[in-house]
């Protein structure tokens, strides 16, 4: 039998197909456009999700024995909200995770609500890429399209929907809505009270590796595949790519360099950072995880790459930078607001420490860095909480870069291990998939046999305490200019 990940991204759907023994026989991307109506906004069209990924498994299984494929499922972009009317029609394009145009009713959540009410409720305090506020948002810039809103789903689960006709979401994903009591593993009844909703807008609860259902026969007809292929949930992106990573059971650590970055470390058991400045999540596996979200991770670096210095020589850039620990060049990869740990959507990017003698390669070199510290921020939390890290997987598009690895090494000052498979978020649906069809026991079974560290990048001492010398500088960086955020930047 073979499995199908489908990674639904914010630049793309990657799709791979999986034998059950957990081998990649074959992975193709399709993009859809991303829109910016207004400054700090993000919208897309799920539809264009629905017909690239269409297109997407048609081509991926191009010249494969379609009759093997046995099961299909997800890791998606979180939070995103996708709302329909009662006719399962979309109403408007869906505002995604990383749009920033709720800091009044993330305010509003948790300054008027309260912290403690948030945390109580769902274990979360609000950010400004969760659903709930942006559910506020609506009802109070687009009435109409609130009042015609039956069904509220996340964007892997619109997916879902269209291949089995079914409202599925999962624990994982649905922690990052603002309206799961992740504790408990149930809709929150105060928090859709609070947003003016009903809980039957809101769709049927699964664990991620729980089939939801079957293929449509038409769209089976149409790709070639059997009726009975299976449907499981899926996963949020990250808590996919951590089953990916082999990143289950208790303790264990996970670093994603990708549009975003996120640090994400498992749990069996339910925990909550004190300061809410982590996710307190579910997990894949059936428990849970913390996790710290940058908004901005390798997308700081491909914009730094294309947008200005007008190259895509990406390992030509990085060849030149030497001086690791030594640079006197900060950046503050903020580019489109802040999520963890700071919450703070008035936040920008910014170099700070550039002279007369300031290089292309030291401020390439800053971003990278830049990064890194931003991610250790959120580490810095979880250690705090008591929670022992001793090592983490990577993977992104940004864990290609053997520089990269090196510095987050020796930032973090932990060894970093490269799983043999570097498709996260795809290879976690398929793998979730799998489990769903009875070929593993569990999601941790299915982890230990198929995902193998092929590298582990050794921090160095004296490196390592040249970065702890610059990382407390870092940290000192964004306090320093919060204020003038708020003033430039803020509502």
């Amino acid at each position: 039998m073979n499995f199908i990940g489908i990674d639904l991204g914010t630049s793309a759907a990657k799709l791979l197909l999986m034998s059950e023994g957990g081998e990649i026989l074959n992975i193709v991307s399709r993009e859809y456009p991303i829109f910016f109506p207004k400054p700090g906004w993000s919208e897309q069209r799920p539809e264009d999700w629905y017909e690239q990924s269409i297109l997407g498994l048609d081509e991926l299984l191009q010249g494969q024995d379609r009759s093997q494929v046995a099961g299909i499922s997800f890791g998606g972009q979180m939070h995103g909200l996708v709302i329909l009317d009662e006719n399962d029609k979309v109403i408007r394009p869906a505002i995604l995770w990383n749009d920033g145009r709720t800091g009044a009713e993330c305010e509003y959540l948790n300054q008027v609500i309260g912290k403690d009410k948030l945390s109580e409720y769902t274990a979360n305090i609000a950010f400004a890429g969760f659903t709930a506020p942006k559910l506020l948002w609506l009802a109070k810039n687009e009435p109409e399209n609130f009042k015609r809103i039956r069904k509220i789903m996340l964007p892997k689960d619109y997916l879902a929907y269209r291949l089995t006709g079914v409202h599925s979401t999962d624990y994982s994903d649905a922690s990052g809505m603002l309206l799961l009591d992740v504790k408990n593993k149930k809709w929150s009844q105060e928090m859709c009270e609070i947003c003016g909703i009903s809980a039957d807008m809101l769709p049927t609860l699964y664990e991620s590796y729980e089939k939801i259902g079957c293929l449509k026969p038409a769209i089976a007809d149409c790709l070639g595949l059997g009726h009975d292929v299976a449907v499981a949930a899926g996963a949020g992106d990250n808590a996919a790519a951590a089953v990916g990573t082999g990143t289950v059971g208790d303790g264990q650590c996970n670093l994603s360099l990708g549009t975003s970055g996120t640090l994400f470390i498992s749990s069996e058991n339910f925990l909550v950072d004190s300061k809410n400045a982590l996710h307190a999540f579910a997990h894949a596996d059936g428990h849970f995880h913390l996790m710290g979200c940058m908004l901005s991770a390798a997308s700081c670096n491909k914009w730094w790459m294309e947008d200005i210095l007008s190259t895509k020589d990406f390992n030509g850039e990085q060849a030149g930078i030497e001086k690791l620990g030594e640079n006197t060049v900060f950046f503050l990869p903020y580019l489109m607001g802040e999520r963890s740990p700071h919450n703070d959507p008035s936040a920008r990017g910014a170099f700070v420490g550039m002279s007369m003698d300031t290089t292309r390669a030291d401020m390439t070199q800053a971003v990278l860095e830049g990064v890194a510290f931003a991610l250790r921020d959120s580490f810095e939390v979880a250690k705090s909480q008591g929670i022992p890290v001793t090592s983490t997987k990577i993977c992104g598009g940004g864990a290609k870069s053997p520089l990269w690895k090196k510095m987050i090494a020796n930032i973090f000052n932990i060894p970093v291990q490269v799983p043999s498979v570097e498709e996260g978020p795809s290879m976690g649906g398929a793998m979730l998939a799998a489990v769903a069809c009875g070929v593993y026991d569990s999601v941790e079974d299915a982890a230990v046999k198929i995902v193998k560290v092929v590298d582990e990048v050794q921090p160095e001492a004296e490196l390592a305490a040249k970065y702890e010398v610059k990382y407390r500088q870092f940290a000192k960086l964004y306090p320093a200019l919060k204020e003038s955020y708020a003033e430039i930047y803020g509502d």
